[in-house]
């Protein structure tokens, strides 16, 4: 079904809703049907019956005189998700990154991980941690696991994706690559370096998601600009190869990596530092916009 998913906070309580637009109206479906989970993760593990059930509550809303319908300004949109069991990243997915590094195109994805305590809102803060002095910005496109899979054959793995979000893979660098004995982890999943949202956008809204232009903002100046056709490693290639090591649960996030221009292997090097706003966009879903404080 063709639906925007969020999460949302409104009267001091976080609910699952439909956005009716990117930055529309968000429908309330759990007060239209109390069936209906409250909490995203809870959503998709019933995906198949929810999924349903969130499209019978916003057509009753639609055709009811609009109620239980909230404008922009009455709710706050929190992460679509925020209690994973699993954050799995892909690391050099862009052609163009690659040759942004002068390396070549892995033949296999690059695979890495963030912890939930990692999330944070799609117009959330970013704490900059007295830990690092080399803090970057990364745009990447996400998916979200709908449904258990092990050994998943790439002909059917569109079957176990929920739909697409933004995500912000914000980055430690001095932690990624020079410390920790050269593990990414520590410098990737400092607490909120992953923003996400600001929905999630269903596999059937999406024209192709491999023909996306993504791009990232800094203060307002574009640092990143390309197209999700540069992936190297594409939707269904990946839940495959993951699926051989990981079983892939409900509510699982996959970051798929993000294009060239990143603070890192600019000369000099950008970093983000406090009061800096950064906006990542990607075609078709929307932007996420996080203040570094």
């Amino acid at each position: 079904m063709a639906l925007r998913l969020v999460q949302f906070e409104q009267g001091g309580r976080r609910r699952v809703g439909v956005q009716l637009e990117n930055a529309g109206s968000v429908v309330d479906i759990t007060a239209l049907n109390a069936a209906i989970p409250t909490d995203m993760k809870s959503f998709i593990e019933g995906w198949d019956t929810n999924i349903l059930l969130a499209q019978s509550a916003v057509q009753a809303a639609l055709s009811g005189g609009r109620s239980h319908v909230y404008p922009p300004g009455e709710l706050t949109l929190k992460a679509p998700i925020h209690n994973p069991q699993k954050i799995i990243c892909i690391g050099m997915n862009y052609v163009d990154h690659c040759t942004e590094q002068n390396i070549p195109v892995p033949k296999e994805p690059v695979v890495f991980c963030k912890f939930s305590s990692a999330i944070t809102d799609p117009n959330g803060t970013v704490v900059h941690p007295m830990e690092t002095e080399c803090l970057d910005y990364e745009v990447e496109l996400a998916f979200i696991i709908s449904r258990r899979g092990k050994y998943i054959k790439e002909g059917d793995a569109m079957g176990y994706v929920a739909g697409y979000t933004v995500a912000h893979d914000v980055s430690a660098r001095d932690w990624q690559m020079h410390k920790n004995g050269g593990q990414w982890l520590i410098g990737k999943t400092f607490d909120t370096f992953c923003p996400i949202g600001p929905a999630i956008v269903t596999v059937p809204s999406i024209s192709d998601p491999h023909y996306l232009g993504i791009r990232c903002r800094l203060n307002g100046k574009l640092v990143q600009n390309s197209n999700t056709s540069q992936l190297v490693h594409k939707t269904e290639a990946l839940v495959t190869y993951i699926s051989r090591f990981i079983t892939l649960e409900p509510g699982d996030i996959v970051l798929t990596g993000t294009p060239p221009g990143v603070g890192c292997f600019r000369k000099p090097p950008l970093w983000l530092k406090r009061g800096d706003v950064v906006e990542c966009e990607v075609d078709e879903i929307g932007t996420i916009t996080n203040v570094i404080q």
